[in-house]
């Protein structure tokens, strides 16, 4: 295959997914993630059958896709971190921006079980997205006693941001984003500073 050929496979490639992204999105403002079926994903961005399962196992892979084209696509827009802390947790701020435009637009229809479902995806996609970091500044680190493991550290951050984001959508807090930003970067800067020092 040359080259030019290749490019226009990955654009078909890359055009595929984003029609099943976005109908499946689409599908989630209009009703719960769990009575999503892929055939609806199909008839929503006119994709058959065989080309979604080429491209994903289920709909939670999809969703997972999803989530990282979409994180991909505010650390690209962002600007580059100031501290060793941000390049940590650049994500927070854009998450909490990108579900107020949906409770603001009242769009966000996908039931209590449903986003149980999609926030479990996002902290493990958080998880990996941070490990490298959080690996590289724990080698910078004094060695001491009762040190935490870096893959505890991971999870540590990336749950207490979905124990901060579900507190937020759970209270209908009217804090925005930037204020439950400030709140999640009160809960864990201190932890960060121990374990990292």
């Amino acid at each position: 295959m040359t080259l030019p050929e290749k490019r226009v496979q990955d654009r078909r490639i890359q055009k595929t997914q984003r029609l099943l992204r976005e109908a499946l999105f689409s599908l989630i403002h209009e009703k719960d993630y769990d009575a999503i079926v892929v055939k609806e994903i199909l008839d929503r961005a006119n994709v058959g059958r065989s080309t979604f399962y080429t491209h994903f196992r289920d709909k939670d892979e999809l969703l997972v896709s999803g989530i990282h084209d979409m994180l991909r696509s505010v650390q690209s827009a962002g600007r580059p971190p100031s501290t060793r802390y941000e390049k940590i947790l650049w994500f927070s701020l854009p998450i909490f921006e990108h579900i107020s435009h949906y409770r603001r637009a009242g769009e966000a229809r996908i039931g209590t079980r449903g986003r149980a479902i999609i926030h479990e995806h996002l902290q493990h996609v958080l998880a990996e997205l941070m490990t490298d970091d959080v690996r590289k500044e724990f080698q910078n680190r004094r060695e001491t006693p009762g040190q935490v493991p870096p893959d505890l550290f991971v999870q540590y951050l990336a749950s207490t941001f979905i124990l901060v984001l579900n507190w937020w959508v759970d209270s209908r807090s009217p804090l925005p984003p930037k204020e439950v930003n400030d709140v999640f970067r009160a809960l864990i800067l201190p932890t960060m500073a121990a374990a990292l020092e």
